[in-house]
């Protein structure tokens, strides 16, 4: 029974976040656009004119993701120009047979090969291949090819139009859903933080969650930051801008924080070995903070909703007192034990002040208490995507994935359209729709995409023949092919086999409003996409294949140097001190998205043949090493950023240095392949470590002074040369590692 009542209340949730989501409300937009041509169409007897138009509407919709209005309005029309020149030129491919092929291979690789511009671009790019394959249906019959490209302009112009209208009457909704989203993460995050300090025999698996959900985190970063900041006023001082960009400033420290923390686990076990009450006290902790951040996601648009609660306060005093208990008993006074326990309850008062700081700005203060971001300041935040001219011939070779996905996607197209013609199938455009939907420029990818599209199709199949059998109503038909094509784009991004069963449905359903023989287009549908897919298998595993060791290594190169850049930026404030730079939060932006696409890759590879995926426990083992010594980073730099400490002393710059050198080593390694002399590195480190900081902490009050300042300069003193440490054993490991694996 109780498994029930979670069930049922997991459902609901899911349910309740998945009708607030963006992508429900951009497909009751898209279906508002489709249906409405179609049904004046109807109205004035022009149904094929009502058809172009929601075409133009469907063929530029792909480019309204998440983003600021002015991104996304730039892609539509961008999208909506490419497909009123593709289809121009589609309308008279079928003049020749011997013309046909090698322009439907061109255009595909030339229109597939826009994607080297980035992740809107790719985009376009789809809704220009969609374009090309749509021109060889017939939905547009009768009509000269000017004319159905007059009509997808006005289309797509008329998608923008209902996008811009959806903006200005709910101008907060992508605000509000994103930052709820990084809310719950953040909340997903420290749970995991709280089952891994808890967790003493096998931590692979929740460390790899802990990777998934960083990774996603980072990209729900990525767009909250450019929806705040590239759609603040001019002034770029929007009150509820402003705002919402302090909460998402306090969620990114939360992520620093959360990734600080415990950081060393098997030092970690050892001290709580004995304590196992502090230890369920300081996962309690982490739990009821994420409680805390999850009742806060759910009611950020009626913040005067929240109750206010006493848990994580409670916890809080409860893991004080044992340390103070702790510290009045032990007759050594100060040991390592519990300097690591005052920093590690440290750190969690600072997660604290976090929350309480997000539930005093969604109490709407003051203008006037508000400290907002400089607009120049905080367009430096933003990821730049680069559309030079040069980055087409740069990655017009082999060595590009993009580039070989689209020369790979050009000729499986000229293939797949081959035998439909061959076979005389019934509709061959429907192989290619396959094709341009399943391909992606890795294996992995397409395979998953090609069991997910199949499957969804085979059910999608299955329940319209039942539905079939049950009635034969057009009307039933009609609402059906409406809410499925709704229901489809909806879950795109979130679950592709769900999508393609009602993209199945959808299309089932609106043959059999135009032919009886509806059996026959259900056999066919099935059909191309079986062959679709097979191709699309093949082409990825035979033609010029991508896999992911081909590119790891400059993912790799890319993670190193932005840990080694957020680490000189550690150096640098901690010996300058001051105002935190802006230099060194872009550093840390940087080094968080690198760190995630080496995590995306090494996911991806894992999907690869057994034979393709060389050296991959090496490679794990690298891509752990990395996330280690990001989190050492971030229990570095919160410290000194929210502790007062004293000047940076030689010894910690000496070690620094080193560890600086050893991630250039690394660097060089990936860059050159350039012999390293790895023992001797090792052996150099070890001895500067020791020869600086000794084999113990040592603390001298020649000065005597209070109690408490001498508590804080020897918490700073065992942070700081644990962390060094740490820093300088993984920056040891990591041109050794890499030595060993064959890119």
């Amino acid at each position: 029974m109780k498994y029930l009542k979670n069930l049922l209340a997991t459902t609901v949730k899911d349910l309740s976040e998945y009708f607030k989501s963006t992508d429900f409300s951009k497909a009751i937009l898209l279906g508002i656009a489709l249906t409405v041509p179609i049904f004046f169409g109807v109205k004035f007897g022009e149904l094929t004119i009502g058809i172009t138009i929601t075409v133009g509407a469907m063929l530029a919709s792909p480019s309204d993701v998440s983003g600021s209005i002015r991104h996304k309005i730039t892609g539509i029309l961008f999208a909506t120009s490419l497909a009123m020149i593709v289809s121009l030129i589609g309308g008279y491919l079928h003049l020749s047979l011997w013309l046909l092929f090698p322009v439907l291979g061109f255009l595909m690789f030339c229109i597939s090969y826009l994607a080297i511009y980035g992740f809107r671009a790719s985009l376009i790019s789809f809704s220009g291949l969609l374009a090309l394959v749509l021109s060889f249906s017939n939905v547009s019959s009768g009509m000269e090819p000017y004319e159905r490209m007059l009509l997808i302009g006005i289309g797509g112009l008329w998608y923008a139009a209902l996008s811009i209208l959806r903006h200005f009457i709910f101008p907060k909704a992508p605000t509000e859903y994103y930052l709820a989203k990084t809310i719950k993460l953040t909340a997903d995050y420290l749970k995991t933080r709280g089952e891994l300090v808890a967790e003493t025999t096998d931590r692979t698996e929740l460390l790899k969650n802990l990777l998934t959900t960083q990774t996603e985190l980072t990209a729900t970063h990525e767009t909250l930051r450019d929806i705040l900041i590239s759609s603040r006023t001019g002034s770029g001082k929007s009150e509820y801008e402003g705002k919402r960009m302090l909460i998402f400033v306090q969620l990114v420290d939360m992520l620093e924080l959360a990734m600080a923390n415990p950081v060393n686990y098997s030092k970690t076990d050892k001290l709580f070995e004995k304590n196992t009450a502090q230890l369920k006290n300081f996962q309690r902790l982490l739990f009821a903070m994420s409680s805390r951040l999850n009742t806060i996601a759910t009611n950020l648009s009626t913040p005067k909703r929240l109750r206010d609660s006493t848990k994580i306060q409670e916890f809080q005093e409860i893991i004080k007192r044992e340390i103070t208990e702790y510290a009045s008993q032990n007759e050594q006074g100060i040991d390592e034990n519990l300097l690591m326990l005052r920093n590690l309850l440290k750190y969690q008062k600072e997660q604290i002040k976090k929350i309480e700081k997000i539930e005093w700005l969604l109490q709407n203060p003051a203008q006037r208490e508000l400290l907002l971001l400089k607009k120049e300041d905080s367009r430096r935040f933003l990821t730049k995507q680069k559309y030079d001219f040069e980055i087409l011939i740069e990655n017009f070779n082999l060595r590009s994935p993009i580039f070989k996905h689209s020369l790979r996607l050009g000729v499986m197209t000229m293939i797949g359209y081959g035998l439909g013609m061959l076979f005389s199938v019934q509709n061959p455009y429907w192989i290619l729709l396959t094709l341009i939907v399943i391909m992606r420029p890795t294996f992995g990818l397409t395979k998953t995409r090609s069991k997910e599209r199949t499957i969804g199709t085979l059910i999608g199949g299955m329940l319209a023949v039942g539905i079939v059998l049950i009635t034969q109503n057009t009307t039933v038909y009609g609402i059906l092919a409406i809410v499925s094509l709704v229901i489809a784009f909806s879950m795109v991004q979130r679950n592709y086999k769900a999508a393609a069963t009602f993209i199945t449905l959808s299309v089932v359903f609106i043959y059999a409003l135009l032919r009886p023989d509806i059996f026959n287009v259900i056999q066919y549908r099935v059909t191309d996409t079986l062959i679709g897919a097979g191709l699309a298998t093949l082409g990825n595993l035979l033609l010029w294949p991508a896999w992911e060791i081909q590119g790891i290594q400059k993912t790799l190169l890319g993670t190193i140097q932005a840990n080694r850049i957020y680490l000189e930026e550690i150096i640098g404030f901690y010996n300058k001190k001051g105002s935190i730079p802006s230099q060194y939060k872009v550093a840390r932006k940087k080094a968080f998205l690198e760190m995630s696409d080496l995590s995306a890759a090494f996911q991806r590879m894992t999907q690869e043949p057994k034979s393709k995926q060389k050296n991959l426990d090496k490679l794990y083992e690298i891509a752990m090493l990395n996330h280690t010594f990001l989190s050492s980073l971030a229990s570095l730099s919160t410290y000194i950023l929210n502790n007062p400490t004293t000047p940076a002393s030689e010894n910690f710059n000496k070690v620094s240095s080193k560890i600086v050198q050893n991630l250039l080593d690394a660097e060089n390694v990936l860059k050159e392949g350039i012999s390293l002399e790895v023992e001797k590195i090792e052996t150099d480190s070890e001895d500067i470590f020791e020869a600086t900081f000794g084999k113990s902490i040592t603390f001298y009050k020649d000065e005597k002074p209070k109690e408490d300042d001498y508590n804080l300069k020897i918490e700073e003193a065992h942070l700081v040369r644990e962390q060094l440490k740490w820093l300088l054993e993984m920056s040891i490991k990591m041109p050794k590692l890499l030595k060993q694996i064959a890119f």
